[in-house]
């Protein structure tokens, strides 16, 4: 039998759509439910020997709301507190387009993490400055909003600072660091902060915000993340080092394909200068 042309392309548009709708039902209904640990370690130059091997549990872009529930920010906490990290970082974006309602529930939640060295935050594009800083304060979450704290171990220092989404410039990011003696870990919602944190010879960043780009395509990559430094995983400018984690939340569309939720756990190691 005879195959016309017009029937062949029928044949694959149909094919194409059965694919996609299988590929975004797949992303839907089980690949964005599957939160991993990634165990990652993160190199940082000058770290006292008493922080070698510190651990950090990094969580970030939650996204709470109809897609990402209150049950299963407790899942990924548990996840979290099972792995015993040292001290607790949180990346910004709890919640979905500065959604009030979603703030307080989203909170208590979180607040069920534990480390004995802590729970940071730091806020995103997405979080309402004042409303998520208050809600995350009343759960003992200290949010770090252009601060920076210190951290001790074994009679050593290891500075902790974090910076608000909008704080971008190195004018302006400078008087966080000012009078630092010790290296900086310094948490940040968006990972094109690796450019200043270079500039301002940072030692490591922590950051979130692209998803890992959300939907990873085989031989495309993650599209959405294309103007950032990396889409997810480790990244070096200069004497800086930056992990960016996927996060465990969606936006705009609930959906994750080729990129899996996360949680991370941060390993710190020694490092000479280069």
């Amino acid at each position: 039998m005879t195959v016309t042309r017009r029937a062949a392309m029928r044949s694959l548009v149909t094919a194409v759509a059965g694919i996609t709708t299988g590929a975004g039902v797949y992303g839907y209904a089980v690949e964005r439910h599957r939160v991993r640990v990634t165990r990652v370690s993160l190199p940082v130059s000058g770290l006292p020997r008493a922080f070698a091997g510190f651990r950090v549990g990094f969580l970030t872009d939650v996204h709470f709301g109809p897609f990402f529930s209150q049950e299963d920010v407790a899942c990924v906490v548990d996840t979290i507190v099972a792995e015993r990290p040292d001290l607790v970082a949180l990346g910004g974006d709890y919640v979905n387009w500065g959604d009030r309602a979603a703030i307080g529930p989203c909170a208590e939640a979180l607040g069920a993490l534990r480390a004995p060295h802590g729970v940071y935050a730091v806020l995103g594009n997405h979080d309402d400055e004042r409303a998520t800083a208050a809600a995350l304060r009343r759960q003992k979450i200290e949010v770090l909003r252009d601060e920076r704290t210190r951290l001790l171990s074994g009679g050593e220092t290891l500075e902790l600072a974090g910076l608000r989404y909008w704080t971008r410039r190195v004018a302006d990011i400078a008087p966080v660091l000012r009078g630092v003696a010790t290296p900086v870990l310094l948490v940040a919602h968006d990972p094109r902060r690796l450019a200043e944190a270079a500039a301002l010879d940072v030692a490591a960043v922590l950051a979130g915000h692209t998803h890992g780009g959300q939907v990873v395509l085989p031989g495309v990559g993650a599209i959405a993340a294309r103007k950032f430094p990396v889409a997810a995983g480790l990244a070096s400018r200069e004497n800086t080092w930056m992990f960016v984690s996927r996060g465990v939340g969606t936006v705009v569309l609930p959906c994750r394909l080729g990129c899996p939720p996360e949680v991370a756990l941060v390993t710190l190691e020694r490092r000479g200068t280069l």
